[in-house]
């Protein structure tokens, strides 16, 4: 198939980020680009590859959903690069559920297929197909590849996936998934180019931005993830409360009569670096402020990364380097520094000045018995190179 550009669409609740990269060996960006606060002021912004503004658009928030942005989204790119310069489309489709383990041509059939997965991510998996549908229906002839976050964690042993529920729970598939997959996969393939001795070995990434996990990693295989059933299991995140006893929440639901959706709302919009400090979700808000519960808020994030960093460790049977990526993980040098002083018994010490130096590359010192690096994500990149080599696209 010759066609000279692939479209790569990441619907989250109230945005799309979307991306247009050619097919060639070096995929390079043409345009890029997002809708947000759809259903409360929708805007659109579109860059060119260099960053430079484009377009800006809003519109009235009535009325306007996902459907109507990716109609823009596509309009849009057919305005600017000719209608038919889109070969194909690739999307970040957070729930493959059980069948799905690596990526797929999109056609109605697997379209129904995942939205039956539904429930099992009911606040990303209907923002995800939106898009999908929409061009089924209105460009059915624009190939489409459904690219699982979920797929990374497949190559888990069972054990690792399972909860300790009766059995039957488990066969209509509550256990362990994991997400952050093409975070993940990403960053094991960048390690086999810069690091290829650590990508072979025992390893550790920490994926830190608004949404947070860590993976173990052995072989370039996943082994085992913070992430379980829904995406809020694991580590302390932006508004996601990280691992909780249940029993907590059947207390709110018997005391404070709250009911599933309020527990929702409370477990995934309220809760971790925002809920502790009654600040802000942000990393950044939170180190400038001077409120004692931001700064108990920053520990308890880097806590239970430390205490997870052990648990990921034990999975593996032993350490050879950690990796951190992902907007805190790439960031912010504090951060790191922080995790990596609860972890000298894995014999992990950061170098102070590699640490501040940059944004990716090594940062353990000369002493250091595994290796530490910074490593930046690119989920994009990957949905492109997944997208093409479902398709078999050649550039033009």
């Amino acid at each position: 198939m010759n066609a000279p550009f692939v479209g790569v669409l990441n619907a989250g609740s109230s945005s799309i980020k979307f991306a247009v990269r050619g097919v060639g060996a070096d995929r390079p960006l043409q345009l890029r680009g997002q809708v947000e606060g759809i259903g409360v002021a929708p805007r659109l912004v579109l860059r060119d590859a260099g960053g430079s503004v484009l377009r800006e658009q809003q519109w009235d928030a009535a009325g306007f959903d996902h459907t109507d942005a990716t109609r823009e989204i596509i309009a849009l790119v057919n305005a600017r690069l000719g209608k038919g310069a889109l070969a194909a489309v690739g999307h970040r489709v957070v729930h493959g559920g059980t069948h799905h383990a690596a990526p797929r041509r999109i056609d109605a059939q697997l379209l129904a297929e995942l939205k039956t997965l539904i429930p099992l991510a009911p606040l990303h998996q209907p923002h995800n197909l939106a898009p999908i549908q929409v061009i089924l229906e209105n460009a059915p002839d624009l190939p489409q590849v459904a690219c699982f976050d979920t797929a990374f964690h497949a190559t888990q042993p069972m054990l690792a996936r399972r909860y300790a529920l009766p059995r039957s729970f488990h066969d209509e598939g509550v256990m362990r998934y994991g997400f952050h997959g093409l975070s993940y996969e990403y960053v094991s393939h960048r390690l086999r180019e810069i690091a290829p001795h650590l990508a072979a070995g025992r390893v550790v990434i920490a994926h830190l931005g608004n949404g947070a996990s860590l993976c173990a990693i052995r072989d370039g295989k996943s082994a085992a993830t913070t992430m379980g059933f829904t995406a809020v299991e694991g580590l302390v995140m932006g508004t996601r409360c990280g691992s909780i006893d249940p029993g907590v929440l059947l207390y709110l639901m018997d005391e404070h009569r709250m009911n599933p959706r309020d527990i929702e709302s409370l477990i995934y919009k309220q809760s971790g670096l925002l809920g502790v400090s009654g600040i802000s979700p942000d990393m950044r808000t939170l180190r400038d402020s001077r409120e004692p519960a931001a700064a108990e808020a920053i520990a308890l994030f880097v806590y239970r990364v430390q205490r997870e960093i052990g648990s990921m460790a034990a999975a593996l049977g032993g350490l050879d380097g950690l990796v951190f990526t992902a907007g805190i993980g790439e960031n912010d040098a504090a951060i790191r520094s922080e995790i990596i002083a609860g972890c000298g018994w894995l014999g992990l010490e950061v170098d102070a000045g590699r640490n501040t130096a940059g944004k990716s590359g090594r940062i353990s010192s000369n002493d250091s018995t595994g290796e530490v690096w910074v490593v930046p994500t690119d989920e994009e990149s990957m949905i492109v190179d997944h997208t093409i080599e479902q398709l078999q696209l050649r550039a033009a």
